[in-house]
């Protein structure tokens, strides 16, 4: 398995997460201990991942000197056992977990991702391209009201909702009745297929005041980015668009190659030959710190704006803040939303026997070394986030915002108040903030 240098971001427990690539992988038992361990026993992985991170994590100054292998039950508990107050973000997988999320990037499935938005409603967040589900005809803000004929307040009530759509199974089927937006039922057979995860969703045009608007929403920077984006820039440079609105609100990062691309894409003349980022590890491995250029990268069309519109939430995290503060040194950013997540580190990813750890052994800063958001990036137009329409509607309150600051050029005067939801809601809703949650939100 080969990693590159990169920024992928999945998130821990109830924090975000990760990043990452390098081409390293451990060998043999440790120099530190002289224990002599079985090759990839239990003792083997806690010794090696803790001299792996005395060397490179982040925070190596603040580790304790020695730790016995043999007290944890295993590396994920090492990993506890190390990490700093101001880390939230190293995490761990599996090789089949991390070729499933950022490599082969299928499951089966529907091809539905869900959030719970009240203790007995739940409605679709995205629905990937070609998948039963969009088939189907379902779209972002449909609700689920039944699954085989059973009402989802009552499996909810029951804890039996996740049971009820099954596992992902291929050629599993269920009969799913949703409501969309406008008030109106469907209920359809679907039966789960390999699902392909398209990165790039909802890209589309439409008109502000006579000028062209170019819009679309990136849930992910994984293998498959590179060719997405350029699919939509393609259609924004056919239709000569004035304005970009990037959608990054669910977005917990992913490789940062694919957020130099898209930064590039979209400032084109304005950052070419300029600093992109900035990595800098810790003292001990300083002589790795590098400053990457703006790169089309996988790139063909760019756009040439000297301003972008980001729509951000507190899922918007990682490579996704890193394109809003590595633009904005060179072209205006106007982000639109709520607070991000606050993720200014990453990881370069190592093997471990049968799994891939993504401990934090960089900082990001921009080309004026701008970084250490970790309170997040405030928005410059605060919106709170609805599911109440599709990608791109003018019925999305970000997306609206956006649209009302293209046409004014100025915040709406609702926005420094946000749109109100009940505390009642607020509390319900889960947004996708790890690597469990991810996998699970999705059918």
């Amino acid at each position: 398995m080969k990693f590159e240098k990169s920024l992928l971001c999945i998130g821990v427990t109830l924090a975000l997460s990760a990043c990452g690539g390098s081409d390293s992988s451990s060998q043999g038992n440790s120099g530190g201990t002289g224990n002599d361990y079985e090759f990839c026993s239990v003792e083997y992985q806690n010794e090696q991942f803790f001299e792996y991170m005395k060397e490179d994590y982040f925070w190596a100054d603040q580790l304790q000197d020695s730790l016995d292998p043999e007290a944890f039950d295993d590396v994920y508990a090492v990993l506890e056992e190390l990490r700093v107050p101001e880390d939230r973000y190293s995490y761990i997988l599996t090789e089949e977990e991390y070729d499933q999320l950022f490599v082969t990037a299928t499951y089966y499935g529907f091809g539905f991702s869900m959030e719970q938005v009240s203790a007995s409603r739940v409605k679709i967040r995205f629905v990937y391209d070609g998948s039963p589900a969009a088939t189907a005809g379902m779209e972002r803000a449909d609700e689920i009201l039944a699954i085989d004929g059973v009402p989802v307040s009552e499996l909810l009530a029951n804890g039996e909702f996740n049971a009820a759509l099954g596992p992902n199974e291929q050629g599993l089927s269920r009969e799913i009745t949703w409501e969309k937006p406008d008030g109106t039922e469907q209920t359809e057979l679907l039966s789960k297929v390999e699902v392909e995860t398209n990165t790039v969703m909802g890209a589309q045009t439409y008109q502000v005041d006579s000028e062209t608007v170019g819009y679309f929403a990136l849930d992910s920077f994984i293998n498959r980015t590179g060719d997405d984006l350029n699919t939509a820039f393609d259609l924004f440079a056919t239709q000569g668009v004035d304005h970009l609105v990037i959608d990054v609100r669910y977005n917990g990062g992913g490789l940062i190659r694919y957020a130099n691309q898209i930064s590039t894409q979209t400032a084109g003349t304005n950052v070419q030959g300029k600093t992109f980022l900035q990595y800098r590890f810790n003292e001990q491995n300083s002589e790795l710190n590098e400053t990457l250029p703006f790169s089309l990268v996988d790139g063909v069309e760019q756009l040439n704006l000297d301003r972008v519109f980001i729509l951000t939430t507190g899922s918007s995290c990682s490579s996704s803040e890193i394109i809003i503060n590595s633009l904005k040194p060179h072209i205006e950013v106007v982000t639109v939303g709520q607070p991000t997540c606050g993720k200014p580190v990453g990881q370069q990813p190592e093997e471990l026997c049968d799994k891939v750890t993504f401990a934090i052994n960089f900082e990001t800063v921009n080309s004026e070394g701008e970084g250490k958001y970790y309170d997040g990036l405030a928005p410059d137009c605060s919106v709170e986030d609805q599911l109440v329409a599709d990608w791109g509607s003018s019925e999305d309150p970000l997306t609206a915002a956006a649209n009302t600051y293209i046409s004014t050029g100025s915040c709406p005067a609702a926005a420094s108040a946000a749109i109100k939801k009940s505390a009642q809601e607020r509390s319900f809703v889960k947004p996708i903030l790890n690597m469990k949650d991810k996998r699970e939100s999705l059918q």
